[in-house]
């Protein structure tokens, strides 16, 4: 990546607010992220997906179709699949194919469970565990924050 892109992408980030930006091309992947007010912005080369902070929240209310979001929680010994980034949740790889998984399905650690896209690009977010899926917290296509639940396996 040359010099001026990566100016222009350090700029983007100290002047917005966003706290983090990884970027991936042909050449590399760049992390860039801001510490803080009065801080400079660092940028350095990673291996991990693109990840950006939440935006502020908008106002906007999700769809009343995640009821497994219950108050009380999961269960203790439930394990929770939380988005790393934002994005938008598909729970398979294209339109009308097969999800990855559903409830009841076993998954192993490493396992694609779902994808998030992400400034046009799929993000294929992995089973951080083994056990079997007990509630899908997201619907199709919606759109979901860094850190929101997705996946309860038990």
């Amino acid at each position: 990546m040359d010099l001026r892109k990566l100016k222009t992408l350090v700029d983007l980030v100290s002047e917005s607010n966003i706290s983090e930006l990884e970027i991936t091309e042909a050449e590399g992947k760049v992390r860039i992220v801001k510490s803080g007010p009065g801080v400079p912005t660092t940028a350095s080369p990673v291996l991990a997906p693109i990840l950006v902070a939440p935006p502020a929240s908008n106002g906007t209310a999700q769809p009343a179709a995640a009821p497994a979001a219950a108050p009380e929680g999961p269960l203790p010994e439930a394990h929770v699949v939380k988005a790393p980034m934002v994005g938008t949740f598909y729970r398979a790889a294209s339109p009308g194919a097969k999800p990855f998984v559903d409830v009841g399905s076993p998954v192993k650690e490493g396992e694609p469970v779902c994808i998030i896209e992400a400034m046009k690009i799929m993000n294929e977010i992995d089973a951080d565990k083994s056990g079997t899926i007990t509630k899908i917290l997201c619907e199709n296509g919606q759109a979901v924050e860094f850190g929101q639940p997705l996946f309860v396996i038990e």
